[in-house]
């Protein structure tokens, strides 16, 4: 409880030090522009405290939600009824899915419960002292961590009011159903009076009409809450949809309705959005407010169009235009928050440069959203906000640059499903694994005969695919194609060309790549203007030592080793060939089992010496990042830019990146607390010790021997010599060192391998 305890009391400081931001709301100078009902900010409730990472209704969540969300953040309680008529705050009737009952008690009863045969361990049949004596809460997703389970035991409603939060949400599920026991959620409710809720919900017409007059003057909302449109309420018998067309009947006994957030942003079944209903403009029309529910940033039914970026879908609910809800259920309260209080209404807030750090760079254009490499994902990347576009630079059979993410045309094309999909080969020079290359195809071949296809760099086991709808979207581009559209933008402030395989490339195929996009930069009279910057990529320093030596681009070193130091002398040779380093995310943040373990020097080493550093890749998928950014893009971003202290972010997504730097509270010198980075390793110092990941060896120090190379070879041929003059094997395939034959079986193997 340490951490989360210590998060609280400095909540609780800064909302004394600020007593009118608890006053009017996170966002007090935003009040006006609210479209909820009464013109405030929605209200962010917690379902369940923190549920999204700690055990549902845990005092470890309610704490959580408590210390980095929002200051007038709601707890929300589902409230259950113990044998001896205590209130206790649990998900579900059952106690089997949310705690560890089974260990004393595995005795299973069968209840109707709204007509239907429901069988478990149910907390009527057990007093409340048994309860919080003998069972600890667990996670009830098998999608969240484990890892905080069996360390809070169940929490009371008057134990939850002791926390003494902003305010407090009680849900009574199942009132029906404990009057059928000869319990008695009324009674509970009025017999208490230390129990002073914020609102209380219930998907009960006749529950809520039976407590209206007792809390008629009292500060308590009720608020009716809708199920799936085809359920059935049990005390009118009528189903939901059909209460939806009685708002005003609603009116009589609520002030508020809670509903499923595709009552309002329907998707089809294709999981796209459809066109907004318009029940919050109806509802608001006769006097009732609108709470939408079910957001969740590891939902598995996310609508792509949000491109697994959470914060976009609330922004969807609050800041669209056209109407507001007056509150959102959230598993993730810091996401919620972070959208009331900095992203609302930012537009007409922000004015900026489009070279103001962090740069955002892109990686393969819109990689997230369109096939990677493509005209329309550099157009996306564009539009989303990226300062800087890359092309990672590949050749083809008869000597044309083009832009792809890989030599290897497994990746981000078609090829496996065209007339090509035999011509494969190993190349260890390149990987290990066989692969379908490039420089084995024209350009024309590759134009004409195979189509885009957009990376799942995600197991899709999860299910968890980008964009399926434009997965074959988009055109290939050469990179003199990606030159001149890049050179005509006015909102880009540089391109970024990445190089790599160039010793092969010059050894094997006879070409000087180097020399090759040093005279296209040079037709696009890069070398002879400031207003963008060329920034070029590689992982070798042999090649970028090429460009220090010849040109004036700024050089990029990209670091594919994990390492966790760098020794000095590393350091002073990366100096002499480039300007800025690119490290993977996890050289700066260490992780074992998806929780971080601290955070390394490198930054901060690399910037005394005037190198500048950029961290990739950065993707919004939740599984993508540690359990430590809440499974939140917004919270990654902010721990590099603010914690880490990168110059720059490169991203399959760079709208999410974008829209972090535009939020209102960018420029605050004491930002909320939902803004502030996390603290690495914070989590792990929380874990009980049994549970704790296993420990693993310090990461190497990157040294001198592996940065330094030789210098480049030159190329094995007359660079006049075009690729489509080497004589090919008998496939038609160009040589290669190791030629293969894969059975069907194999390379079915290897595509499963691919995708792992």
């Amino acid at each position: 409880m340490g951490i989360m305890i210590l998060q609280f009391c400095f909540l609780v400081l800064v909302q004394l030090s600020i007593p009118a931001l608890s006053a009017v709301g996170v966002g007090s100078n935003k009040t006006s522009e609210w479209q909820t009902l009464d013109g405030r900010e929605p209200v962010v409730i917690a379902r369940g405290g923190f549920s999204g990472l700690m055990p549902d209704s845990s005092v470890d969540a309610y704490y959580l939600a408590m210390g980095i969300s929002g200051p007038n953040t709601i707890l929300w309680c589902d409230v259950q009824l113990t044998k001896d008529g205590f209130g206790i705050c649990l998900p579900d009737l059952r106690l089997d899915k949310y705690t560890d009952i089974d260990v004393y008690d595995n005795k299973t009863k069968t209840y109707l419960i709204n007509g239907q045969p429901s069988s478990g361990m149910f907390s009527l049949d057990y007093t409340v002292e048994e309860l919080l004596n003998h069972l600890s809460l667990k996670q009830g997703l098998l999608e969240r961590s484990e890892k905080f389970d069996y360390t809070s035991s169940i929490v009371t409603v008057d134990h939850l009011q002791s926390l003494e939060p902003p305010g407090i949400w009680l849900n009574i599920q199942h009132d029906l159903f404990y009057r059928e026991q000869s319990l008695s959620m009324k009674n509970y409710l009025m017999l208490n009076p230390n129990i002073l809720p914020t609102y209380i919900s219930s998907p009960e017409v006749g529950f809520l009409k039976s407590i209206g007059a007792h809390f008629q003057n009292t500060t308590t909302e009720l608020v009716f809450r809708f199920l799936e449109d085809n359920m059935t309420e049990v005390s009118t018998n009528q189903t939901y949809a059909s209460l939806m067309t009685k708002l005003s009947f609603i009116k009589t006994f609520a002030s508020g309705i809670l509903v499923p957030k595709g009552y309002i942003w329907p998707i089809n079944e294709e999981a796209y959005l459809l066109p907004h209903t318009s029940l919050v403009v109806d509802a608001h029309k006769i006097g009732l407010k609108v709470f939408a529910s079910e957001f969740a940033n590891d939902a598995h039914v996310f609508a792509y169009n949000y491109s697994y970026d959470p914060l976009s879908e609330v922004l969807s609910f609050i800041d669209n235009g056209q109407f507001s809800v007056d509150g959102l259920l959230t598993d993730f309260p810091i996401t919620a928050s972070e959208a009331v209080g900095c992203f609302s209404h930012m537009d007409k807030n922000f004015s900026s440069t489009v070279t103001e750090k962090p740069l955002v760079i892109s990686h393969n254009g819109a990689s997230g959203v369109l096939p990677g490499c493509t005209d329309l994902a550099y157009k996306q990347a564009v539009e989303d906000g990226a300062n800087i576009i890359d092309c990672s630079v590949q050749i083809t059979k008869d000597g044309v640059l083009i832009c792809l993410e890989s030599p290897d045309l497994m990746v981000g094309t078609t090829v496996t499903t065209s007339a090509f999909s035999a011509e494969y080969s190993t190349i260890p020079d390149i990987k290990t694994q066989p692969g379908i290359y490039t420089f084995n195809f024209t350009w024309p071949q590759i134009q004409n005969d195979l189509k885009p296809k957009i990376t799942n760099p995600i197991f899709e086991g999860y299910g968890l695919l980008r964009n399926p709808v434009n997965s074959n979207d988009g055109n290939f581009i050469t990179l003199m194609e990606f030159l001149a559209f890049a050179k005509d933008s006015t909102q880009l402030s540089g391109i970024l060309i990445s190089i790599e395989n160039a010793q092969f490339i010059s050894e094997t195929l006879g070409h000087d790549i180097i020399s090759s996009v040093m005279k296209a930069l040079s037709d696009h009279r890069y070398n002879n203007q400031t207003r963008q910057q060329v920034m070029i990529q590689s992982s070798h320093s042999s090649v970028l030592t090429v460009f220090k030596q010849r040109t004036s681009y700024k050089c990029v070193y990209k670091i594919e080793k994990l390492f966790g130091d760098v020794d000095s002398a590393a350091i002073r040779d990366m100096k002499t060939f480039a300007d800025s380093v690119a490290l993977r995310k996890d050289s700066i943040f260490p992780k074992v089992s998806q929780f971080m373990t601290g955070e390394t020097k490198i930054v901060g080493k690399l910037q005394s010496a005037n190198l500048s550093v950029y961290a990739y890749v950065l993707m919004n998928e939740y599984l993508t990042q540690p359990w430590d950014f809440y499974s939140d893009p917004i919270v990654q971003i902010g721990s590099y830019v603010r914690g880490a202290l990168v110059d720059g972010l490169i991203t399959d997504f760079p709208s999410s990146a974008s829209a972090y730097k535009k939020n209102t509270c960018y420029d605050d010198k004491d930002p909320p607390i939902y803004m502030l980075p996390i603290q690495p390793g914070d989590l792990l110092a929380y874990m009980p010790a049994r549970v704790m990941p296993p420990s693993r060896s310090p990461l190497p120090s990157l040294s001198v021997a592996d940065v330094v190379e030789k210098p480049l070879r030159e190329a094995g041929r007359n660079d006049s010599v075009g690729v489509d003059q080497m004589a090919p094997t008998p496939n038609g395939a160009l040589p290669t060192t190791t030629p293969i034959c894969l059975s069907i079986g194999a390379l079915l193997l290897f595509f499963i391998l691919q995708i792992n």
